[in-house]
């Protein structure tokens, strides 16, 4: 077998990794509301399980850049792919708080060392390929987030949690496994770059890979704010129904979606710098749209027009950052994956505070800016370009 099919096999095999793994948070999803009546807990000590699980995600991203370099991502990925497989029945199944708070910890470090070695994987398959593939890529997760929850929460409805669980547990072990055999590993030369690296601490000390996690985490604030409060938004400023009120995500995560697996050829056609700079100031004039909105009709068709903007940017940022110069592949994408991560983590609670004393307009203006200095900043994503074919 020549070395283009393998990485054409293996473009797909990434691909069937970030769909289980946006499969698993999918499914995971609908199972979250469940966990009030079970264990008899608050809405404020379920938020701070929540906090544990994003903060195992976050707390691993800095070692996971230390394990692609010593053991290759293709075994990085294969270890962790497999073993978020028995998680999600371990968290839905545990008998107590103690137990689930160890199991949500453990689900989100695995989901996070997998989705820094499936992106580090992705960025070798487009050296392979010689072209972009990470925004399909991302495509794949939400395609499987989408596929997870919605069938989850039909599951759920119909059989109850603990069936859905063991159901999501075996769709993500088929795809993980059916992938495996194809997935890339990295070719002797990359080796050889990487052995060539000094030994490094877990934090690179390059402050232009920080300025590229700096882009990522302003590129995925505004996505984790239309996401948590755009709901809110339409329904206590627009005067949106709850039926209508709903829809700004939906379109919005949908335009995201559609873009992400157009985002390949567009990037392909005009370049990663021009593809982000036009991207920051579509997702920029979109969100502003959202602030200024005379109506919720406004609004929504403004949130799904960001939604087109936004969809490429963190999948760029992660090519530049695995193709940055003087760092290994999965060191660079730790750091701007766990950055970008932040910003998940500490928009929800930021906005909601922000938004309290000056309003969501005012807010969603701001985040509109976030945006203006990504794309003015695009030229250092430069690297990202550099997915060229390279010898096994």
């Amino acid at each position: 077998m020549d070395e283009m099919t393998k990485a054409r096999r293996g473009r797909w095999a990434v691909a069937a990794m970030f769909l289980a793994n946006g499969f698993t948070m999918g499914a995971w999803a609908p199972q979250i509301p469940l966990l009030l009546p079970r264990h008899d807990i608050s809405e404020f000590t379920l938020g701070l399980l929540i906090l544990v699980l994003g903060l195992g995600a976050v707390v691993s991203m800095l070692f996971s850049g230390k394990l692609i370099a010593r053991y290759g991502n293709r075994r990085v990925l294969r270890v962790f792919a497999l073993s978020i497989v028995p998680v999600l029945p371990a968290v839905v199944f545990a008998p107590d708080v103690p137990l689930l708070a160890l199991f949500m910890a453990t689900l989100g470090a695995l989901i996070g060392c997998m989705d820094v070695a499936m992106n580090a994987n992705a960025v070798d398959v487009e050296r392979r390929l010689g072209r972009a593939i990470m925004s399909s890529s991302h495509g794949f997760w939400s395609l499987g987030g989408f596929i997870g929850g919605a069938a989850g929460s039909w599951i759920i409805q119909h059989w109850g949690a603990e069936v859905q669980a063991l159901w999501a547990a075996a769709v993500a072990a088929i795809l993980v496994l059916a992938a495996m055999p194809f997935l890339m590993g990295e070719t002797s030369a990359e080796k050889a770059e990487t052995a060539a690296h000094p030994r490094a601490g877990l934090l690179p000390r390059d402050p232009s890979i920080w300025l590229l996690g700096l882009l990522a985490l302003f590129s995925m604030v505004p996505e984790g704010a239309v996401l948590d409060w755009a709901a809110l938004y339409l329904s206590t400023e627009l005067g949106a129904d709850l039926a209508r009120s709903g829809l700004a995500f939906a379109f919005f995560s949908g335009a995201m979606a559609v873009m992400r697996f157009a985002g390949d050829g567009v990037r392909n056609r005009f370049g990663a710098v021009l593809t982000l700079r036009a991207s920051g100031l579509l997702a920029a004039a979109g969100m502003m749209g959202g602030a200024l909105a005379p109506n919720d009709v406004v609004a929504i068709a403004s949130f799904t027009l960001s939604g087109l903007g936004v969809a490429n940017m963190v999948p760029i940022l992660f090519s530049a950052a695995g193709n940055h110069p003087g760092l290994p592949a999965g060191a660079g994408i730790a750091a701007v994956t766990m950055m970008g991560y932040c910003g998940i983590l500490v928009a929800p609670s930021t906005i909601g505070f922000v938004a309290e004393h000056v309003g969501f307009r005012f807010t969603y203006g701001t985040l509109s800016l976030l945006l203006v200095i990504v794309a003015l900043f695009a030229t250092r994503t430069r690297a990202a370009d550099g997915t060229r074919a390279v010898p096994a």
